[in-house]
């Protein structure tokens, strides 16, 4: 199901319109992680003139999570705006700062979470990060809400990261999370199929998600040795054999297939969402397949937009390293403030 206009005034899909020389799709996905885009993202974050501390959220059972709240001095916020970055991303991701900066820019607080074993925080709790640790995200939502009962909250997540707001946003009212509206780009549908995009595909995505995934388990490792069963030799694993050795070691699923079923939005599992959601999409992706939205059972209070470029996560703009997915996430945020 695919509702492609928005509210009047507001960006859409269609608005994207790359130079053609950045109508590759694997460029597009290349760029968005690159040097460049770092750089880009440090810029606009710092001309905002934004202060940044540091939150230690709760995410239940003990779990601690780190956050980087921003905010511009001397200045009454509209709302917070919660961000959550991809999978083996962190709070500093090129995107996260780009959304950032543009949140603030909407007049917005912007709180960073980092998941489990992001960024620099494998030191805060004891077991690794799975996808399914759903939970603990939300439980974080509610202390961040709580941290600000005046203020509206919204909330916005790219690539595994908006498959997590989507989740989100499906358990907020149950969990008391006074969620207003959520963004989701190129979110992760189908876990089983991304997993298929990923081996099919060009060698570089599977080098680069299984590169930073590894190191990121090293570095578990060398805080919780007493902890960490694997060795080198799991650690070169394919990503399948690693992420099946990895669910049988460490969680309750006992098979990948329970587990990828475990965090699929495919279908119609966010039927009962409430929470007004905007999803952007782009039609080329070659890591979260296209063609597996088209069976999607989407409520009324989902609105999903697909543009023909942008590749995962990408939809750069031009040579600087500009994106298009964060204005779109900006606007359309920035609408629940205007409505409420």
């Amino acid at each position: 199901m695919s509702f492609d206009s928005g509210p009047p005034g507001l960006l859409t899909a269609a608005d994207y319109q790359p130079p053609r020389w950045l109508r590759n799709a694997h460029l597009q996905s290349m760029l968005s992680s690159s040097r460049l885009r770092l750089r880009r993202g440090q810029e606009l974050l710092a001309a905002t003139g934004a202060a940044h501390r540091e939150l230690i959220v709760d995410g239940g059972q003990g779990v601690r999570l780190q956050a980087w709240h921003s905010a511009i001095q001397a200045r009454a916020p509209r709302g917070i705006a919660l961000l959550l970055h991809g999978w083996e991303g962190s709070a500093e991701s090129s995107y996260m700062r780009m959304t950032a900066a543009r949140m603030l820019a909407e007049g917005f607080d912007v709180v960073r979470l980092n998941f489990r074993d992001h960024g620099n925080t494998h030191h805060l709790n004891p077991g690794i990060f799975h996808s399914n640790r759903i939970d603990e995200v939300v439980h974080a939502s509610a202390d961040i809400a709580r941290r600000w009962p005046q203020l509206p909250l919204v909330a916005a997540g790219y690539s595994l990261g908006g498959n997590f707001v989507l989740r989100l946003a499906l358990r907020a009212p149950a969990a008391g999370v006074p969620l207003q509206r959520v963004a989701s780009v190129c979110p992760v549908l189908d876990p089983g199929l991304t997993m298929d995009s990923i081996e099919n595909g060009p060698a570089m995505y599977d080098w680069y998600f299984r590169r930073k995934w590894a190191g990121s388990l090293r570095r578990k490792q060398a805080v919780y040795p007493e902890l960490s069963d694997w060795d080198e030799r799991v650690l070169r694993l394919d990503i399948r054999a690693l992420t099946a050795w990895l669910v049988e070691h460490h969680t309750d699923y006992g098979s990948l297939q329970a587990y990828f079923d475990g965090y699929s939005i495919a279908g119609e599992r966010l039927a009962e969402l409430q929470v007004p959601a905007d999803i952007l999409m782009a039609k080329d992706d070659p890591v979260i397949p296209y063609t597996t939205f088209n069976d999607w059972q989407l409520p009324r209070s989902a609105r999903l937009q697909t543009a023909e470029w942008g590749g995962h996560c990408g939809f750069l703009e031009n040579w600087r390293g500009d994106g298009f997915s964060e204005r779109w996430v900006a606007q359309h945020l920035g609408q629940a403030a205007r409505d409420g």
